[in-house]
């Protein structure tokens, strides 16, 4: 299905080994992949303890929060996640480690082979209309505040509200979008061969 409207809480969560969370998917593709083998993979976290990252080479990673406050230990230093806020682009080889910083945390993650796939995550704020003339293979959009309309060029339309996303897949044309004080993410992924 080339658009797919998705409510996070409608979701399986499927709960970590080792207790410090779960993990909702939204989309993986090839539809049937495992962690072991996906070309990209969006995903939302439930990050209710500290602890390291689990280690994925060969994928580039883009993190960002919708709820709470995230503190990440790397390599080169301290870094601090906020909901609403910009998005952390980062090698999946790239040990990390997460501490929520005041309760649970809810995280937006989209991951892609590095060789085969060029990905981005940023953070729109919208009051108002605006086209959306980035084209991509898969295109992502979740409101996480307010509300937010988009219309796509075949003249299909559809409202999100926080924690609902709209997939887009090999769907042509720029996308006219429509906030009231809204706040999304948008996910990109292209193939790069």
């Amino acid at each position: 299905m080339p658009t797919q409207l998705i409510d996070l809480d409608c979701l399986p969560a499927s709960t970590w080994k080792n207790g410090g969370g779960s993990t909702r998917q939204l989309a993986i593709h090839p539809p049937q992949a495992s962690l072991d083998d996906f070309a990209w993979r969006i995903s939302c976290a439930r990050v209710s303890g500290a602890g390291p990252f689990s280690a994925f080479p060969g994928i580039q990673r883009s993190l960002a929060l919708l709820e709470g406050e995230l503190l990440l230990q790397r390599q080169s230093g301290m870094t601090t996640l906020c909901a609403g806020g910009e998005s952390l682009d980062f090698p999946g080889e790239e040990p990390i480690s997460a501490t929520p910083l005041a309760g649970e945390v809810l995280d937006l993650n989209l991951m892609s082979r590095r060789a085969e796939w060029q990905q981005g995550l940023s953070s729109w704020l919208l009051h108002g209309e605006m086209p959306l003339t980035e084209l991509a293979e898969v295109r992502l959009l979740l409101c996480s505040a307010g509300l937010l309309r988009v219309r796509l060029q075949d003249g299909r339309a559809f409202s999100l509200h926080p924690r609902q996303a709209l997939l887009l897949n090999d769907e042509p044309g720029e996308l006219h979008l429509h906030g009231q004080q809204a706040h999304c993410y948008l996910g990109l992924l292209r193939r790069l061969s």
